[in-house]
This record gives structure tokens, C-alpha cells and sequence, in this order.
């Protein structure tokens, strides 16, 4: 559609993507296929082992395996669309399909914020008020919490969405992403606003900033607790609890940032795609190694699994 001032009105997008490598084309769809079965594996095993071991029914692990079927969802967003522009030659995606994804892109991310908050405070409460953590954290409370999590998520990715797709785009159709992302979509509307803009970079730091904000404060009582630990064992012991949340905290938001607190995101796509690929791909793949091998008390729940499965085999 062509409006008076000779402007084309896009219809429909096409992502840009690895196009500018058509010869590692083969080699990228090869690495992340695998790199994405494998994450699918580990999520889906560190669901089934909280859901199947009793001794793992605690707000702790109950908020982990939330964590691994929302990274699960998380990587259905975006990465088997990739897989399939790596391997054909038209990359078009329609208007209502790159709302959909970005809204959910954006809402699981969000919630994978927040519910990275929820899991620093649950720690907080687990170490540093033991004796009432069992009152504190209820599962009515954790049912409580999990929904406001997720639904602080979505309502934030409604907004932005809204906000993003509220003008029409023009000019050009290229998203030079391979999603679609806050930047590469934003800059292509009819009418750039340097209000929307600034909104759009006022809920991603109170998403990014204030949840890692929360979280810092939450293992700053932390540290504050272990320190008054008589023994060197229990110090060890509940700080090794952390560890996993803690690696997992600071790839996520370090991503988060680079991409979404720099007041000119997208202005370099090639960097951009690299570190979405880190955060879409590589990340998701960390997450369920992180928590498998460097929890103890997953790797034990993870054996004695397998060896009923083998004993109920043998019988």
C-alpha cells in the first residue's frame, strides 16, 4: 500500500537473520539443532525428576522446574522458526506473527526475570529465617507468588507490544534480526517516537534493573547470614545452595542488559545477533547443566530415578 508522500506501508516482514553467512548455513542449523535437543533433553529431565522424587517438593526445586518449562517455552518462541529460515530461502514473517512471537518472547523473558527475583527471595527466607520457612514459603504462597510472576511478565510484554505495533511500518520490511526483537522492529515504523521509545527503555530497567537490583539485596542479607555461621561446613553448605541461582543470575541479566539497558540498542545488528544467540540458544542450554551438576541433591534425586527405572525394568 503506498500513502501520498510516495511511502510504502510493509505488510509483512522479512528477518534478516544469517543471511550474510550463506555458507555456514548448514553448520549453524546443524550446531543449534543439536545445542536446542539437548536443552529440550535437560529441561524436560529436570521437570520429570522434581515431578517424580517427593523428597524434591519444596519451594525451592518447585520453582526451578517452573523455571525449566517456562525455558522450554522460551525457546519455542524463536529457535525452530531460526531453524527453519537456516534452511529455506524465504524468510517472510507476517505482521501478526511477529507480534505473537515478540509477545511472547517478551512475556517469558520478563517472567524469567521475576521469577529469577522470586527464587533470590526464597533463598533469602531459607537461610536467613530457617525456622519459619516452611510458614513463609507455603504452597499457597508460592502459588500466589508464581502467578504474580508471570502475570507481571505478560502484562509488561502487553504494553510494550502494544506500543511497539500501535503505527504502521514503512520504508523497509528488513528486521535485521532473526526474530523479532524490541530494536530492529521498533525502527522500522512510519512515525519513530521518541516518547514510545523511552517508555519501552523505562520498562525494560525496571524489568532488567530493579529485579537484579532485589536479587543483590536478597543475597546481600544472604552473605550477611553466612558470615555468622560458626562452622566452615555450614557456611559451605549454604552458600553451595546459591551457586546454581547465582551463575544462572548473572548470565541471564548480564545478556538482559547488553541488549536492552543501552540507550541505542540495535544499532550494531551483527552484534546484536550474536548476543540473542547467546541468550536464546546458548543460555537455555546452561541453565539445566548449571542446575544438574552443580546441585547436589538433583544429581542424587537423578540416580535413584534411574535406578528404579532399572530395577522396574529388571523385575
Amino acid at each position: 500500500m503506498k500513502l501520498e508522500n510516495e511511502t510504502w506501508i510493509v505488510k509483512e516482514f522479512v528477518l534478516v537473520g544469517f543471511s550474510n553467512l550463506p555458507d555456514l548455513k548448514a553448520t549453524l542449523f546443524t550446531l543449534f539443532l543439536l545445542m536446542y535437543l539437548i536443552t529440550l533433553s535437560g529441561n524436560i529431565t529436570i521437570i520429570t525428576i522434581i515431578y517424580l522424587d517427593h523428597t524434591l517438593h519444596t519451594p525451592m526445586y518447585c520453582f526451578l522446574g517452573v523455571l525449566s518449562l517456562s525455558e522450554t517455552c522460551y525457546t519455542l518462541v524463536t529457535i525452530p522458526n531460526m531453524l527453519v529460515h537456516l534452511l529455506m530461502e524465504n524468510h517472510v514473517i507476517s505482521i501478526p506473527s511477529c507480534r505473537t512471537q515478540m509477545f511472547f518472547f517478551l512475556g517469558l523473558g520478563c517472567s524469567h526475570c521475576f521469577l529469577l527475583t522470586l527464587m533470590g527471595y526464597d533463598r533469602y527466607v531459607a537461610i536467613c529465617h530457617p525456622l519459619r520457612y516452611a510458614v513463609i514459603m507455603s504452597p499457597s504462597v508460592c502459588l500466589y507468588l508464581g502467578s504474580l510472576v508471570f502475570c507481571s511478565g505478560f502484562l509488561v510484554a502487553v504494553i510494550e507490544t502494544c506500543l511497539i505495533f500501535s503505527s504502521s511500518f514503512c520504508h523497509n520490511n528488513q528486521v535485521e534480526h532473526f526474530f523479532c526483537d524490541i530494536a530492529p522492529v521498533l525502527k522500522l515504523s512510519c512515525t519513530p517516537s521518541a516518547a514510545k521509545a523511552l517508555t519501552i527503555f523505562f520498562f525494560s530497567v525496571i524489568v532488567v534493573l530493579a529485579s537484579f537490583l532485589l536479587i543483590l539485596l536478597s543475597y546481600a542479607f544472604i552473605v550477611a547470614a553466612i558470615v555468622r555461621i560458626p562452622s566452615a561446613a555450614g557456611r559451605r553448605k549454604a552458600f553451595s545452595t546459591c551457586v546454581s541461582h547465582l551463575t544462572v543470575v548473572i548470565v541471564h541479566f548480564g545478556c538482559a542488559s547488553i541488549i536492552y539497558l543501552r540507550p541505542k540498542s540495535g544499532s550494531n545488528p551483527d552484534q546484536d545477533r550474536m548476543v540473542a544467540v547467546f541468550y536464546t540458544v546458548v543460555t537455555p542450554l546452561l541453565n539445566p547443566v548449571v542446575y544438574t551438576l552443580r546441585n547436589k541433591e538433583v544429581r542424587i534425586a537423578l540416580k535413584r530415578t534411574l535406578g528404579r527405572k532399572l530395577r522396574t525394568q529388571n523385575d
